[in-house]
């Protein structure tokens, strides 16, 4: 008896639930291909954030993505509309997250909407943003959406293409053994 005790206990600490991190580092990249706005039907929802939790400044890291991002230039026929990386801490594998950037006009951003995560091995990544543009009285006059489902393998980057949107996302656990080994070269990426 004592053995199966000490047995369960030791499948219960190499069970994935228990070696899962709560905490990831979360990288979004979107950016407009072509040059190309295609409208959407309406403006972005006065309630966009939809009650998901803000970035706030304490949770935000440093970019690892910009190798990617310097090729995303005018020249090469793209326009980066967001960049920022976060730390996101769940307790149950889950998160919903309202991302913005810019001036805030009437509770509007030039960039705003949500991400909802499962977070596992392989990351369930729901992405609802509006990419918005104002009058000169600072209401809105029309918005673009990017609502895609995705699955994002953790320490990869995933391309998420939405004509004429695009977004790079990079899910990585904190203090996650791959971290500490594998390192980005930029050449693979060429």
């Amino acid at each position: 008896m004592r053995y199966l005790i000490h047995f369960v206990l030791l499948l219960a600490l190499c069970s994935t639930q228990a070696m899962a991190s709560d905490s990831h580092i979360i990288e979004l990249v979107v950016f407009r291909q072509g040059g190309e706005s295609l409208s959407a039907s309406r403006v972005a929802p006065d309630n966009w954030a939809q009650g998901a939790t803000p970035i706030t400044a304490n949770m935000l890291r440093s970019t690892h993505l910009n190798h990617l991002t310097d090729k995303l230039t005018p020249a090469n026929g793209y326009e980066i509309l967001f960049h920022q990386a976060w730390l996101q801490h769940s307790t149950d594998g889950t998160a919903k997250v309202a991302v913005s950037t810019g001036p805030d006009y009437f509770d509007h951003y030039p960039v705003e909407g949500t991400l909802s995560f499962v977070l596992d091995r392989t990351s369930s990544v729901q992405l609802d943003l509006w990419i918005n543009q104002f009058n000169p009285d600072k209401t809105l006059r029309s918005s673009e959406q990017l609502q895609q489902k995705t699955m994002v393998a953790n320490d990869q980057v995933t391309f998420v293409d939405h004509y004429p949107l695009g977004a790079l996302i990079r899910i990585q656990a904190q203090n996650s053994p791959a971290q500490n080994i594998k390192t980005v070269n930029p050449e693979d990426f060429e």
